[in-house]
This record gives C-alpha cells, sequence and structure tokens, in this order.
C-alpha cells in the first residue's frame, strides 16, 4: 500500500493540481478580507508542508469565481484522503483536516477582536456584527453546505406560523468512524464545547477542530464573557454567548442583568438562555451560557392575551402572551424596575406549587435541607417596537411521573414518533428542530397518502419498519385524507400535520393548559406576586 501511495504522490499531475488549488484558496482568502497578500507566503508554506508538497504552483493561476469556500476545499481535501494524509477518508478525518487548513488563513484571535470593535465604534455594531458573520462562513466555520440540507418550512397555526426544520446538517458517522471512536483517549481539554480554550484547538475523532473559531471579547455584568456564532446556525445569526469561567449555568437576578447589558452592546439581537434543570435545559448544563440572533421567532410575535397591573411597578407592563407554554412577558424602559420583577417572578416560581396542575416546587431528600428543586423559567430578552426593555419568561417545572416518565411537562410518549427530545430555547420560542430521520419517513408517509405504499401487516406488526411509530398517527391521516392524493397536496397535509404535532409538543411542555382551568391556575400564579 505504501508503494502505491509513494506513486502517486510522486505523479507531476496530481502534485501540480493540488499546488493549483492551493494557490486559488489563498487567492480567495485575500479577496475575502481572511489575510493579506503579505500573509500568503507564511500560509503558503504552512499549507505546502501539511500537503507535503516541495514548492509551490509556478504557473499563471485564475481568479477564483466562486464564494464557496468548500469547493476550494474539496480537492485539498481530496488528495489528502488519496495520498494518506489522513488516515481515512470519512467525514470525521476530513473536518479535521478542513479546519486545519483554514486556520492557516485566519487572522489572529486578537486582530478579529480588535476589528470588531473598531468597527462597532467607528461605524455600528450591526456592520461589525455582519462582517463578523461573513467572516465565519468564509473560514467554513458556518458550515453553510451542510445547513443548506435542512429542511425547512412555516406551518401554520393557532399560534402563529410555527417554524419546522428537519436537521440534515450534521453528517451522521459510518460504522468504520463510530468504530475509530471507541478507541479514542479520553481528555478533559477543553472541558466542554464552549470553553475559550476551543479557540485554535486541533481537533480529535471525539471533539470538533477549531483552527477557524474566532470569539469577540465582551463584558457582562462586569465579568469576561464571549461572543461566537454556531457552527450549524438553525436561524438568521445564530450565535453562542459564553462565560469565560467553566462554570454551570445558574438562573438568577444576574442572569437577567447579563441578557439586558447584552441587547444594550448588540440591540438589534435577541438573547436568551435555557433552563437551568435537567429535562427542561439545554444539552450543555456545564458551562453558563446564552444564544442570541437576529430573528424573529413566532413567539415573539405572538400577543399579549391578558394583562395585569400592579400598584409597585406602575411604568411595567406584564401579561400572559398567547402560546402553547406558559410565557409572562414584562416590558417597559425602566431597566433596574424590569430586573427587580424578573428577579421576584422567578424566586416566587422557584419555591410555588400547585398540586392540581402538578406543580410541585421540590421533592424532599434524606438531607431536609437540600431538596431537589424542580421550578424554573427559560427567559428571552430583546429590544421590543416601542424600544423598551421586553422580557419573556417562560414558566418551566422538570418532574416526572410513573404516567410520564420523560418529564410531565415535555412531550408526552404518543409524540415521541416525531419528537422526544428535550424542549429548549429554540423550541421554546417557536423554531422546531426535528431528527433527520423524520426525512425518510415522512418521504414512505407521502407514498402512503398516495396509495404508493400499503399501509399493511409488513408496517403494522414490524416494529423494525420505518413507519412503524407512525402507525396512530397513519391511520388518523387515512381516516382524514384516504389513499388517493397527488404527491403535491400529500406532501403538504403531512407539513402541515408536523406543524400541529409540534404545537402538541409546546403544549405538552407548557405548565399551566391553554385552557379554562389552566388560565385561572396561572392567574392564581400571578395574583401571588400582587397583579391583578
Amino acid at each position: 500500500m505504501e508503494e502505491q501511495i509513494q506513486v502517486k504522490q510522486g505523479t507531476k499531475q496530481d502534485v501540480q493540481a493540488v499546488a493549483y488549488a492551493v494557490e486559488q484558496l489563498l487567492g480567495f482568502g485575500v479577496k475575502q478580507g481572511l489575510l493579506e497578500p503579505l500573509d500568503c507566503y507564511d500560509a503558503r508554506n504552512s499549507l505546502l508542508e501539511l500537503l507535503r508538497l516541495d514548492e509551490p504552483y509556478s504557473g499563471e493561476v485564475e481568479p477564483t469565481t466562486t464564494t464557496k469556500v468548500v469547493e476550494l476545499l474539496e480537492p485539498l481535501l481530496d488528495y489528502a484522503a488519496a495520498f494518506g494524509i489522513i488516515a481515512d477518508n470519512n467525514t470525521t478525518l476530513r473536518d479535521l483536516l478542513d479546519a486545519r487548513i483554514m486556520g492557516f488563513l485566519m487572522p489572529r484571535q486578537s486582530q478579529v477582536a480588535s476589528a470588531f470593535w473598531k468597527t462597532a465604534k467607528l461605524s455600528s455594531v450591526t456592520q461589525a456584527t455582519d462582517a463578523f458573520y461573513k467572516q465565519c462562513i468564509d473560514s467554513n466555520y458556518i458550515r453553510v453546505d451542510r445547513i443548506a440540507r435542512n429542511q425547512y418550512w412555516l406551518s401554520p397555526t393557532d399560534y402563529g406560523d410555527l417554524e419546522i426544520t428537519i436537521n440534515l446538517s450534521k453528517p451522521e458517522k459510518d460504522p468504520k468512524e463510530i468504530a475509530m471512536l471507541k478507541n479514542v483517549p479520553q481528555s478533559d481539554y477543553p472541558k466542554c464545547l464552549l470553553c475559550i480554550d476551543n479557540v485554535g484547538y486541533p481537533g480529535r475523532l471525539n471533539h470538533p477542530a477549531r483552527q477557524n473559531l474566532r470569539v469577540i471579547p465582551l463584558k457582562l455584568d462586569g465579568d469576561p464573557w464571549y461572543f461566537q456564532y454556531s457552527p450549524y446556525v438553525y436561524y438568521n445569526e445564530h450565535s453562542i454567548i459564553f462565560d469565560q469561567e467553566h462554570r454551570p449555568m445558574k438562573m438568577s437576578m444576574a442572569t437577567f442583568y447579563r441578557l439586558f447589558d447584552f441587547i444594550d452592546q448588540f440591540p438589534h439581537y435577541f438573547i436568551g438562555s435555557n433552563a437551568d434543570l435537567p429535562i427542561v435545559g439545554g444539552s450543555i448544563l456545564n458551562h453558563d451560557h446564552f444564544q442570541g440572533g437576529r430573528h424573529r421567532f413566532a413567539m415573539e410575535k405572538a400577543p399579549v392575551e391578558h394583562s395585569f397591573t400592579h400598584p409597585e411597578y406602575p411604568n411595567v407592563r406584564l401579561g400572559i402572551v398567547k402560546w402553547p407554554m406558559s410565557v409572562i412577558r414584562i416590558s417597559g424602559h425602566n431597566k433596574l424596575l424590569l430586573l427587580k420583577l424578573a428577579d421576584t417572578i422567578l424566586n416566587e416560581w422557584k419555591a410555588y406549587s400547585d398540586p392540581n396542575h402538578d406543580i410541585i416546587a421540590f421533592t424532599e431528600t434524606e438531607q431536609a435541607d437540600n431538596p431537589i428543586p424542580h421550578n424554573t423559567v427559560t427567559p428571552i430578552a430583546r429590544n421590543n417596537e416601542r424600544n423598551e426593555y421586553e422580557l419573556d419568561l417562560v414558566l418551566r417545572n422538570n418532574r416526572t411521573s410513573d404516567e410520564h416518565p420523560d418529564g410531565i411537562f415535555h412531550p408526552h410518549k404518543e409524540l415521541h414518533h416525531v419528537k422526544k427530545e428535550n424542549i429548549g430555547l429554540i423550541e421554546v420560542m417557536g423554531l422546531a428542530v426535528l431528527p433527520g430521520r423524520l426525512q425518510d419517513e415522512l418521504a414512505l408517509l407521502e407514498q402512503v397518502l398516495t396509495g404508493e405504499l400499503d399501509f399493511d401487516e409488513q408496517i403494522t406488526e414490524n416494529p423494525e419498519h420505518l413507519l412503524h411509530k407512525h402507525c396512530a398517527w397513519i391511520r388518523e391521516l387515512l381516516e382524514a385524507h384516504g389513499t388517493a392524493m397527488q404527491a403535491d397536496a400529500a406532501r403538504q397535509v403531512l407539513k402541515a400535520a408536523v406543524g400541529d404535532k409540534f404545537a402538541a409538543v409546546l403544549r405538552d411542555a407548557g405548565v399551566y393548559k391553554c385552557d379554562e382551568a389552566g388560565l385561572k391556575g396561572f392567574k392564581a400564579f400571578l395574583a401571588t406576586l400582587g397583579f391583578q
């Protein structure tokens, strides 16, 4: 095998082709502002060493017309796989290498931060985020080629147009990659995917490479935090704001202050936090962080349907939002007054029990002074159309029961065929991130509705069949629509039906249901705070 590789490496045509590709990539980097022409000497030599080339391309190089860096990376990655620079031609190893390649074209972290804040000061923070977002795309840190694979549509419901995505952007690992992972040594560095130590990290089989990651330092409530974009954006300018210290998420008044502090500095963005408890929280609870971006979710657009007043908060508006989850919206110009109110609501909710609605604040343990907490909130802050501070507080409870072992206020079992994962910040606001398996399953469901695929014992009796988990849903769809639909009509029916399922998921996650009894319970909680 080594002799074959050596022969291929000695092929002048192959070497010339990859050397040409290197020059095109460098030209792209200069054109897109990733590096200056003077930086090309160093970057070129680093790439030549990485790709085991003795010298650069010596002929004339046509300037590239593409704005998609992945098109320029592919020939370099193919060459690396063909000639043993990476051990196997799988997605994980290619990803590790492409981040390393792009790392040679990136400006230093301090340069990125300096340029961002200079633009923010001399022009606007909007122009600064525009430029930084473009840089993250040009450097292939934001994987736009993969994000484009996601399915996306709007689904009209009683709560507005919910956004539905089927997540196809993160590539599945093949069996060989999975086998390789079994032999990877465990490492505690970086401690998690959000730690600042990820900047420039070379990665490993079970941790992504981050040589092309750059972040923006900022202060929130006087403490050092960092701003970056998500590599797999689910919405426009999907950003992550994370604490410099690796410490667990904890909901408190400091959380609300940091949210308002951020929108003071980034007034064109919203910012929110996952809840700080399991089941109702996000996937990373061991590192305090927020998510933000330039996007209007359905929940933001939803109106307040019940308003309340309080003598101690004369200039603050408070209301219950028309939303399947239990949302308190407060707004006003007085930031300190809103902070005081948000903290009061949080502390009251943490200790609040309403057994008639399955809400219990604590479960007692053998240590009487250390009960298990169940109540918390998912907060989202923004500047509203009145140029006021606006804060949505979504009431959460993470209790389980024999009937609902995954969570009483979690998608119930009958909805797991569509969505069973935690309902985090993004879903709370009305954007469903659904598993990639649904792509194939919906395609088969479409065939059932058009009569191309029989709904028979091969589906109903075989747990391994892709549609078996959907049997109850299929019966409902067939009763309503039959088996003679046109393909386009069937597709639209399924999209609407998925939207209805997501609305049901959100209703399950709401602590107070959208009915008369739920509203009565919600008002009773607000009454304990003095709101009428």
